[in-house]
């Protein structure tokens, strides 16, 4: 069996929750977090390891909250992303007050990560098509053979993945025939809409205005299946992504979705999508929980969990 490995970014702050943990909110009958339900996903489709990605300042309440019931069940580790954890030659800017995003997420997993992994966020449910379908790509492409890397995104299609209390961010994707990406367009403040009982979706300008958006359109959720060689190539970015900063630059993020948009656009790299029609529920407001918790119950009662997760 190959062994492959569930990354988990946890070290967000949670601003738009109100300055508090999201990501250890309960939202399960028996005390549950979003990331039991991805964790007892991804170990059924197959993963082996987990690998929490937090903050220095988060461990001892992230332990006590999943991580020391999660090392019972499986392989785990923890990798922290910190503010001034970057290359020699750098400093940290005296204004900066967060972490560079999800690509040096992800590279502070370099030394520790050794194997194909997918990459998911804390607080977001993915639903248990695309933890398979990932799963069973990365077994399937790890073969050798390919002159450049092949990689996979688990694509959302965008009207599934709307909170009903604020705009939210997400990579909107483009993909050719051969339903390989071509285009991930990070895109801000989505906000759902509802006319005559039908979703939509506009994008909500700075200055007020609204941008209509296809409410079909492949996103991603921040789910990649990539493999150990992509941590070289964070590596050799983010000292890019650093040197070209400027000043006003300031909250500028070192992210994902441009990180493989660019390894497409240069050829260095393919990257498939993996359709999921599973409806997507996190909490990324606080009003959002409510929604979560009935979510959950919902699953509970019709069969998908189990009333106590790992029992």
């Amino acid at each position: 069996m190959m062994n492959t490995t569930l990354l988990i970014m946890a070290a967000g702050i949670g601003s738009r929750f109100g300055g508090g943990i999201k990501q250890l909110e309960p939202v399960g009958p028996n005390g549950e977090i979003i990331m039991d339900y991805s964790i007892y996903d991804a170990l059924e489709a197959g993963f082996n390891k987990i690998i929490f990605i937090i903050r220095k300042d988060l461990e001892k309440d992230f332990k006590e909250v999943i991580g020391n019931r999660i090392e019972k069940i499986c392989d785990v580790a923890y990798a922290y992303q910190e503010l001034t954890d970057i290359p020699s030659g750098f400093t940290k800017p005296e204004e900066r007050t967060k972490p560079w995003g999800t690509g040096q997420a992800v590279l502070s997993c370099k030394g520790i990560l050794r194997e194909p992994f997918a990459v998911i966020n804390a607080d977001d449910y993915y639903g248990k098509e695309a933890f398979v379908k990932v799963h069973d790509y990365l077994v399937r492409s790890s073969q050798p053979g390919s002159e450049i890397p092949s990689y996979c995104m688990a694509g959302f299609i965008l009207k599934n993945t709307l909170s009903d209390h604020g705009g939210v961010t997400r990579g909107i994707c483009q993909i050719d025939e051969n339903v390989n990406l071509i285009n991930v367009v990070e895109t801000h403040n989505i906000v759902k809409t509802m006319e005559a009982g039908k979703v939509g979706a506009v994008i909500q300008g700075e200055k007020g205005g609204f941008k209509s958006i296809d409410e079909e359109s492949y996103v991603s959720m921040n789910m990649w299946g990539l493999t150990p060689d992509f941590l070289e190539v964070l590596q050799a970015g983010f000292s890019e992504f650093l040197s070209a900063l400027k000043p006003e630059d300031i909250k500028s993020e070192y992210l994902l979705p441009t990180i493989v948009d660019e390894l497409i656009k240069s050829g260095r790299a393919e990257v498939k999508l993996l359709e999921t029609h599973d409806k997507w529920f996190g909490v990324t407001y606080k009003e959002d929980k409510e929604v979560v918790v009935k979510s959950f119950r919902k699953l509970i009662d019709s069969g998908i969990y189990k009333e106590k997760l790992f029992d």
